[in-house]
């Protein structure tokens, strides 16, 4: 018995992927809505509300949330989706994901600490409200 994983399961795993990368929201969330996890992982940990954060799409953030996506789900290096909009500047991301739940003081580093590396006082000021 071999543990490969099947080839076609990897090639719609890997389109998915990329649709929440993409920002491909109508597409991605099909396939949610049909049966795929919200919080469908890669090989990294990086979950599709993780990719879309960080690549800066808010509406597909907001739709994988509500349909259960975990907003603080960190990765394999204890990066969490708001930490990750953070770094990248994306503040529609970051409105979306607190209005989602997220916690600014989750993950390593946290969204909090990736504020204030990067002097973001507006966004500290944001999470004191949260």
């Amino acid at each position: 018995m071999t543990d490969a994983p099947d080839p076609e399961v990897v090639e719609l795993a890997t389109k998915i992927f990329d649709l929440a990368r993409r920002g491909r929201t109508e597409e991605l969330v099909a396939y949610v809505d049909a049966g795929v996890p919200a919080d469908l992982t890669n090989d990294r940990g990086d979950a599709l509300v993780m990719l879309a954060a960080y690549h800066g799409h808010a509406g597909t953030v907001r739709a994988l949330l509500e349909r259960g996506a975990d907003a603080d789900r960190v990765n394999d290096r204890g990066q969490t989706p708001l930490a990750g909009a953070v770094f990248k500047g994306e503040t529609e991301v970051i409105e979306a994901l607190l209005k989602g739940g997220a916690d600014p003081s989750a993950g390593t580093p946290s969204a909090v600490d990736t504020a204030r590396m990067f002097q973001r006082t507006e966004l500290l000021e944001l999470f004191g409200e949260h």
